[in-house]
């Protein structure tokens, strides 16, 4: 028995248990109706070895190849790559700024609030020649009324330091810290003088100019248009003053003997340089009380006593 398996022939060929289709037997399926051998339909995706050189096998192919389509790779359109690259565009930004804001000069900001600014009681700093100048002190008692200074006055000095611009002036003021006396240096008439001032908080500022504007005695009056008066040099000398070209008929200054083009240069024993300056003054003065008032009328300086009134 062992001669005769050792003498047959090797099998070439096998029936397909489902068709009954002759075919090789080295074909895992049959190549008629997909069926695999010991196991049901075979699935046509699977890779099989074909002789490219029989005419049926490859038809056999091309036919399974028709039943199984390809996958096509979509590509994305022009417009859908547009919409892609603002996408990463705009994230990136908006990464990178909530990265870069917190950052400034090399160090995090931490929102530290700026210093408290010193306040000095005049109602604003203007360039000037040799340094900066105000129009008036706002109210009694601050740190420029303290110390002198009236408006029109040039400061060309603050605390050791030249001033120039107003820019200057505001830089120091923010310096300097509140309650600090300095030194202070100033042109009244071309002539140079010095003083000492102690600055104070916006707080106290305004505590002091609330304090002045309530008070129970009110303001005065002096009998003059205010709008219509104009700060004029005054001739053969380094003085300004305040012309006062209408004043009102049976008020103050004309009941005391003030004229028409009068021009006030000292007010209550003040310099008076600029109209702002006059016109506070004038409400400081206590109603009903009799301040000198000394005026120049042509070539002739005269002091003249006017009882003011009150608004």
């Amino acid at each position: 028995m062992s001669n005769n398996l050792e003498n047959s022939e090797p099998i070439t060929s096998i029936t397909c248990l489902n068709c009954h289709s002759t075919m090789p037997a080295e074909l895992r399926f049959c190549r008629n109706c997909g069926f695999r051998l010991g196991e049901g339909l075979a699935e046509y995706n699977e890779t099989v070895r074909f002789d490219s050189t029989h005419p049926q096998m490859m038809a056999s192919a091309r036919s399974a190849a028709s039943v199984v389509p390809k996958k096509r790779r979509r590509r994305m359109s022009g417009m859908t790559w547009i919409f892609v690259g603002l996408l990463v565009f705009f994230v990136g930004a908006a990464a990178f700024t909530a990265m870069v804001a917190p950052f400034r000069h090399g160090s995090r900001m931490v929102n530290i609030p700026k210093p408290p600014k010193s306040f000095v009681g005049v109602n604003g700093f203007e360039t000037a020649d040799n340094g900066v100048t105000f129009d008036c002190v706002d109210a009694p008692d601050t740190p420029a009324d303290k110390a002198g200074l009236v408006g029109g006055d040039i400061i060309t000095s603050f605390d050791g330091q030249p001033v120039h611009t107003d820019d200057e002036m505001s830089e120091l003021l923010v310096r300097t810290p509140i309650g600090k006396t300095v030194d202070v240096e100033y042109l009244r008439d071309g002539e140079k003088k010095t003083t000492k001032l102690t600055t104070i908080s916006q707080e106290e500022f305004r505590r002091l100019s609330n304090t002045f504007e309530k008070r129970p005695e009110g303001r005065a009056q002096f009998g003059y248009e205010d709008g219509d008066a104009e700060r004029v040099a005054i001739p053969h000398t380094n003085m300004f003053g305040v012309k006062l070209n209408t004043l009102l008929q049976s008020r103050p200054a004309d009941i005391a003997g003030i004229k028409k083009g009068d021009v006030v240069v000292e007010f209550d024993g003040i310099p008076i340089r600029t109209t702002d300056e006059f016109l506070m003054r004038v409400h400081r003065a206590l109603p009903y009380t009799t301040v000198k008032v000394v005026v120049i009328r042509g070539e002739e300086k005269m002091e003249i006593p006017v009882k003011v009134g009150k608004q």
